[in-house]
């Protein structure tokens, strides 16, 4: 039982870290404390059917996955020219490397731009992201960038933010762990501009629209904005946040003007 313990407790922190969430965060979730979860983590404590199946839906997985130590679960950037050898038993989340970059250059125009503001920490940059993406959707019925939202407490939240920042960090952009007032918040600064010539201009466009609209919002009231959202509310929780409910935003939201045909 030890070892079961401890190799589910390995496989529930690598799932806690892909979803870019610490340990304060998920216990929250879990409505455990963080000493407990560190326990879990540590295979120091035996986990409950209960919190089994929190853990289930907290990461939109399966209890049969969750518990199949021999089956892993990677996000997975592609490379160019470069084949990802598969475990056996892995689930993977793959991201196509045109993805990757619009990604990067979405981010550092952002950084550039307001990333210097004391309000813009990491959870804000989730939603700028999420707005550019939903939003330039909505308009255009393309995507952006494409990133994979997934809605949990802290707002939605995309799953490849984390993977692309650590290919990104000591080269593209810096990252700092500073206060918001008395909140712990991290920040992200740039190293270099972005490559405009990887962005179209009705792209960079959207993204200045949605800059302007939300840049002057202090985080408490950005995090409203983002919650009374169609796509965020028709959302469960911890689950993925469908793009094509763009389409039945209220006007305060919307960002396209519909005519007879588009009805």
């Amino acid at each position: 039982m030890d070892i079961f313990n401890k190799k589910i407790g390995l496989k529930i922190k690598k799932l806690r870290e892909s979803a870019e969430l610490s340990q304060e965060q998920l216990s929250e979730l879990l409505t455990i404390n963080r000493i407990s979860l560190s326990q879990i983590e540590n295979g120091d404590r035996k986990i409950s059917a209960e919190e089994i199946a929190k853990f289930s839906k907290i990461f939109n997985i399966s209890t049969d996955v969750l518990l199949d130590l021999k089956q892993d679960i990677n996000v997975i950037l592609e490379k160019k020219k470069e084949k990802v050898e598969e475990s056996k038993g892995e689930i993977r989340i793959s991201v196509p490397q045109k993805n990757i970059e619009k990604f990067k250059e979405v981010l550092l125009y952002i950084l550039n731009k307001v990333g210097s503001k004391p309000n813009i920490g990491e959870t804000v940059i989730y939603k700028l992201l999420y707005f550019i993406d939903f939003d330039f959707y909505e308009k255009y019925e393309e995507q952006l960038i494409g990133a994979t939202y997934i809605k949990n407490h802290f707002g939605p939240t995309p799953k490849e933010f984390s993977k692309i920042i650590n290919e990104m960090e000591g080269k593209d952009l810096v990252r700092i762990n500073d206060k918001y007032f008395q909140y712990p918040q991290r920040k992200y600064l740039p190293l270099r501009k972005p490559d405009l010539a990887k962005l179209k201009g009705h792209e960079i466009e959207m993204i200045d629209e949605v800059l302007d609209r939300i840049k002057k919002k202090n985080a408490s009231e950005i995090s409203k904005y983002s919650h009374n959202d169609v796509p965020w509310l028709t959302a469960e929780d911890n689950q993925q946040i469908n793009y094509e409910s763009v389409f039945y935003r209220t006007s305060e939201y919307s960002v396209r003007s519909y005519n007879g045909e588009d009805i």
